[in-house]
C-alpha cells in the first residue's frame, strides 16, 4: 500500500518549508484579505507558521502583500495581525484538547 504525501508549503516569515497542516493561509480576494481558518478558500494564498516572529518578519519584508499581489495599508496588516492571533490561539486550545482526549 502507498504511503500518501504529506503536502508541503513554505512560510512567508522564515521561508522554511512545513506541513501544511502546520501553517496558517492568509487569502487575498476581490481587493479584501482575512486569514483562511479552513484553509480552502477561493482566492491567492500564502502561508505563515503559527509563530508572531513570523508574521513580523513577512510584515517587515512586505512579503504579505507581495506574495498576495495586494497593496496593504497598516490598517489591513494590524487586522490580520488580530485575526492571526485568534486563529493560533484556537489552534492551540484545539491541540491540547486533542492531547487530553489521548
Amino acid at each position: 500500500m502507498k504511503t500518501k504525501k504529506t503536502p508541503m508549503r513554505r512560510c512567508a516569515g522564515c521561508m522554511e518549508s512545513k506541513p501544511k497542516k502546520e501553517l496558517i493561509r492568509i487569502v487575498g480576494y476581490d481587493g479584501g484579505v482575512c486569514v483562511d481558518s479552513t484553509g480552502k478558500a477561493n482566492g491567492r494564498g500564502i502561508y505563515l507558521c503559527a509563530d508572531e516572529q513570523c508574521f513580523a518578519k513577512a510584515k517587515k519584508r512586505r512579503a504579505i502583500g507581495r506574495g498576495l499581489k495586494v497593496d496593504l495599508a497598516e490598517t489591513q496588516t494590524d487586522r490580520l495581525f488580530e485575526e492571526f492571533s485568534i486563529l493560533k490561539s484556537e489552534r492551540q486550545g484545539r491541540c491540547s484538547d486533542e492531547h487530553e482526549n489521548i
